[in-house]
């Protein structure tokens, strides 16, 4: 069994969904941090079947608008002495900005480079651009 250890001061990304995990990694920026960054795939989880988890050691403004843009369901839970001082549950944000770009070559964010990619939340659940209307397309 893989063990690693728990930490003292920083944030436990938790339930996110199986896989999912680098890409987070990535589009929270995590790859550019200067700390200790654990990412663990496939853990096992009672109410999941598998889960990933990432443990940052260090207490970092986190933007949760892109966890939730990935999987609402994560938690995130902020450490301090070894012990949970807050836990925070998310939900898809009503609103993206520069998380996501527009793949359609007729938006302005296309033609307008210092544009910002903005995506808002539509009735059905997807992201739409703000601009064409056009839906993301991911990676």
């Amino acid at each position: 069994m893989l063990n690693i250890d728990s930490i003292q001061d920083g944030i436990v990304i938790d339930h996110i969904k199986a896989g999912t995990g680098m890409e987070i990694y990535h589009l929270a920026g995590l790859d550019k941090l200067d700390c200790c960054v654990a990412l663990i795939r496939n853990a096992r989880s009672n109410k999941h079947g598998h889960k990933d988890i990432i443990k940052i050691e260090s207490v970092i403004d986190l933007d949760l608008d892109v966890l939730g843009y990935v999987d609402p369901s994560i938690t995130v839970d902020i450490i301090r002495d070894g012990k949970i001082v807050e836990k925070k549950k998310l939900q898809k944000p009503a609103r993206l900005k520069n998380v996501i770009r527009c793949k359609n070559p007729r938006c302005i964010t296309t033609i307008e480079t210092e544009i910002d990619h903005i995506f808002l939340l539509s009735e059905n659940g997807r992201y739409r651009c703000q601009y064409c209307e056009q839906e993301p397309g991911r990676g």
